[in-house]
């Protein structure tokens, strides 16, 4: 078996977007800043942690039936139905338990990119959970009309669809996609 020196590891780290480095200040005993300019200046490689939610083979109906009470299933079907008409994208599992649509690349000031679904759902305990992006003016008027939920930063949850508007959801679906097309370049069918 060959070894590689590390200045060789880490350049094909670089390259492949795994690590990046930057310039650390050296320091004196008590903790302050000497300089970052000098020569001698240390620097300091990042490692870049792998993403967990990717695209896998696993079988969306699988989780589905493993993961949704017989009320869920029917409004997890109604929403493959809903997320598949507005993404044009077959469903595909991220990770163990989402269920994504689509797919777009993001990139960090840092350098580092990653990749997600467009929109997708899951099912968490008794709720449910669609992942969209939510935060212009428009969207939070639908989030007033949709019906008993709750929103966090990206997260939608509520108990069931016949809790909400199913039109405005869609509308709040269409919207984030459209959101998030404008701001990453986005991939096939994943």
């Amino acid at each position: 078996m060959a070894t590689l020196p590390a200045r060789h590891l880490l350049s094909i780290l670089l390259l492949a977007g795994k690590a990046s480095i930057r310039r650390r200040p050296i320091k004196s005993a008590l903790g302050v800043a000497i300089s970052t300019t000098a020569p001698c200046g240390h620097w300091e490689v990042l490692l870049m942690a792998e993403a967990k939610t990717k695209p896998t083979a696993a079988s969306v109906e699988d989780y589905l039936t493993s993961k949704a009470s017989p009320e869920q299933l029917a409004d997890c079907k109604t929403l493959v139905a809903l997320l598949e008409k507005v993404t044009k994208q077959a469903p595909r599992m991220w990770g163990p338990s989402i269920v994504g649509f689509g797919s777009y690349t993001y990139k960090y000031e840092s350098g580092r990119t990653g990749e997600s679904c467009l929109t997708g759902f899951a099912v968490r305990g008794k709720e449910l959970v669609v992942y969209l992006v939510a935060e212009s003016q428009e969207q939070q008027a639908l989030l007033a009309k949709l019906g008993k939920h709750k929103m966090g930063k990206a997260c939608l949850y509520f108990k069931r669809l016949a809790d909400l508007d199913t039109k405005v959801l869609e509308a709040l679906v269409s919207e984030s996609v459209a959101e998030t097309k404008r701001r990453h370049a986005v991939g096939g069918g994943a």
